[in-house]
């Protein structure tokens, strides 16, 4: 039996992650850290746990965490590269659920985040921890930087357009949607019940860090920089996204050339379900799940690809793919744990 800690397991991608560890045949959680509840049962925080996992949360004991054999950081962007290196250090298989450590330039890092990265030594060992992808290097590594949610859905959307060249690469649109829990267990009032409720909006048009990891992925897919345009938008439901994507052909093809592309490109992959002609996603369909399902229309009009794809972003987008990881890294099934279909109501 294999041992985990995780660093921030009172926010919603830690306390995810900490339910889908109590269900893993292979893993047992030993150590909980979340400074804002020192001293308290994961269970009183989370009364969902009672009586499953009634560990006490703890501060950080850097020697305690690595000697589990794998260590989840589910901090705030920029705490996990101040602790990280410790970790490392003492030789702990780590996987960051931050953005801290999914870039393979620092200077795009520093560009996104505002701020130069403190480890550009670890950065450089670090893997982009999308295991549809990376799946060999994933399994060699101890540092690995799990993808943010929006990206996951976008870049499994169009890898296999990028891949095999399909498509114009001067003008990709995404437009996506997420659930309120892709902001974190925050009590900002944008965030509030009377904010969201029957109510949606457009946030960071142009500027949402996400936009970094989709290039970076659809980039190196493609074989040539790739800049497009990200737009996502909150809308009033706990969990999930659907992302939307648009590319132009850069010769004709019917919806059904294209599904069998997508067939093939995932054809080994059991958590990405590709859909049937005149079927698409719906955040139902994967919520509570680690699938990613995606469906497509050619738009014969204007020759473009309309790919739409579907995540929960707390599941696939930071908690399941985190142990998907995990499985890989330790040696274990991918699937163990994760095999299991979403919630649907």
């Amino acid at each position: 039996m294999y041992t985990a800690a995780v660093l921030g397991a009172t926010g919603y991608a830690g306390i995810e992650l900490v339910r889908l560890l109590t269900n893993h045949p292979g893993v047992e959680v030993k150590m909980l850290v979340s400074h804002s509840f020192v001293g308290k049962k994961i269970s009183e925080v989370y009364p969902n746990l009672r009586g499953v996992l009634d560990l006490v949360c703890e501060e950080l004991d850097v020697d305690k965490a690595a000697a589990c054999d794998v260590v989840f950081t589910a901090l705030p962007h920029g705490a996990s590269k101040e602790v990280i290196p410790a970790l490392y250090e003492k030789g702990a298989r780590i996987i960051d659920l931050s953005g801290d450590f999914r870039y393979d330039d620092p200077a795009v890092y520093e560009q996104w985040y505002g701020a130069p990265h403190s480890s550009p030594e670890l950065l450089a060992k670090s893997v982009y921890g999308l295991c549809e992808l990376h799946r060999d290097a994933i399994k060699k590594t101890r540092l690995i930087g799990n993808p943010g949610c929006y990206t996951t859905c976008s870049i499994l959307g169009l890898a296999p357009l990028l891949k095999h060249g399909l498509v114009h690469t001067d003008n990709i649109i995404i437009d996506a949607k997420s659930g309120v829990t892709g902001a974190g267990r925050s009590t900002a009032l944008d965030y509030s019940f009377c904010e969201c409720t029957e109510n949606a909006k457009a946030y960071k048009i142009a500027t949402h860090r996400h936009t970094s990891e989709i290039e970076q992925e659809l980039s190196n897919l493609a074989g040539e920089p790739i800049v497009l345009s990200f737009t996502p938008h909150l809308i009033p439901m706990k969990r999930g996204i659907l992302s939307t994507m648009y590319a132009n052909l850069k010769e004709p093809k019917t919806t059904a050339e294209l599904l069998a592309v997508y067939r093939e490109f995932y054809k080994d992959e059991y958590f990405v379900r590709v859909y049937d002609e005149g079927t698409l996603p719906e955040t139902n369909h994967v919520a509570g799940s680690n699938f990613v399902d995606i469906g497509l229309v050619v738009d014969t009009r204007l020759n473009r690809a309309v790919v739409s794809a579907a995540i929960d972003n707390i599941g696939k987008g930071a908690a399941g793919q985190a142990i998907q990881n995990m499985n890989l890294l330790l040696g274990m099934d991918e699937t163990t744990g994760l095999a299991c279909a979403g919630f649907y109501l």
